[in-house]
């Protein structure tokens, strides 16, 4: 049977690591004993350490599962224009070196964490938004994306000033309908003639949607040109250049994955990120961790976050949006109907 379980909530720690290279592409490690297990293994998807998104997410995970459980870890970067094999051999190379669990962050690993699970059956592997690959040593981690986009959507109608909002898509496929799709009936149970732009930056992860500030800026010029005064990028690194253009123009962007108001990276447009739809991307990490190294029983299955386990929200770090009296009631009142199953969220 494939176990599901609850998705903690797990803080951000610092650790101190070590730049390596390896033949798999850039990483940074501690040091671990030789004939010891070497603790836990990650490997990033596009747009690597540094997106202040989703990548970030995994790593504060990481390091906070290494801190507490006394292990180590290695984490290895992608590569530009890589194929499924660099991805297959990225994971082997872990699993040989004695790393468990080995993680795959984001849904292009689905193929490699196939792969390499039957190669390394006595290896845990996990893998960040696929729930492909069902096998008795894998965890498949996924979410309710749709929830939190859809709060996200809440609060852009009750922000805009224009009734007329955007949304920005690294890239065009099903995970990512996901996240334009509630945020686009969350924003019309607000205001039914609410006028939503919409648009994906790329076809393929390859052509950069979710690694390209640069695509991201000038999606969101487009878009503000257009009227839109509010703007939500689920676009990975990508929406670094999101939230730089509506900075520019005084509007307010929604960030994704991580609580972005607070990323140092982007301080300098803190003041216009309303808030973030949350994924506990760094709990699921912490949480597979936990469970191989620490307890000794491996999670399997799917688990899958959602607003009613607290795998998704949304982040309220901004004093602006946490003070919005009417924003926080209208708020409250989705997050309770879509717990208690009266609304329905669609997922395209």
């Amino acid at each position: 049977m494939r176990r599901v379980s609850r998705i903690t909530i797990a803080g951000v720690a610092t650790a101190a690591l070590a730049v390596t290279v390896s033949a798999c592409g850039s990483s940074s490690t501690s040091t671990s004993s030789e004939g010891k297990s070497k603790g836990i293994g990650l490997a990033y998807d596009v747009g690597g350490k540094g997106d202040q998104s989703f990548n970030d997410a995994a790593y504060a995970g990481f390091q906070k599962a290494q801190k507490d459980f006394g292990v180590s870890g290695r984490d290895v970067e992608p590569t530009d224009n890589e194929s499924d094999a660099d991805k297959v051999q990225r994971l082997e190379t872990l699993a040989k070196a004695g790393y468990n669990p080995v993680i795959g962050v984001g849904f292009a690993y689905a193929g490699a964490v196939k792969e390499a699970a039957v190669k390394f059956p006595k290896v845990t592997f996990g893998i960040i938004d696929d729930n492909q690959t069902q096998a008795k040593n894998v965890a498949d981690m996924v979410f309710h994306e749709e929830q939190s986009s859809y709060l996200a959507g809440v609060a852009a109608a009750k922000a805009t000033k224009k009734n007329h909002i955007g949304f920005i898509g690294g890239v065009d496929v099903p995970l990512i309908h996901k996240f334009e799709a509630g945020y686009e009936q969350g924003a019309k149970s607000v205001n039914p003639k609410i006028k939503i732009e919409s648009q994906y930056l790329t076809q393929t992860p390859a052509e950069g949607g979710f690694s390209s500030p640069d695509k991201g800026e000038n999606a969101a010029n487009g878009q503000i040109d257009a009227g839109a005064d509010v703007l939500y990028a689920a676009a990975g690194l990508s929406g670094q250049g999101v939230i730089k253009s509506a900075a520019e123009h005084k509007i307010w962007a929604i960030g994704v994955d991580s609580d972005q108001y607070n990323q140092a990276a982007l301080a300098k447009y803190k003041n216009y990120i309303l808030t973030s739809a949350l994924k506990n991307v760094e709990g699921a990490v912490y949480d597979l961790s936990k469970s191989v190294v620490k307890d000794k029983k491996p999670l399997t299955g799917e688990i899958r976050g959602s607003l009613q386990n607290g795998g998704v929200g949304l982040a309220d770090s901004n004093p602006t949006f946490k003070g919005n009296a009417a924003m926080q009631a209208a708020i409250k009142k989705a997050e309770a109907g879509i717990k208690d199953g009266s609304i329905k969220v669609k997922t395209s």
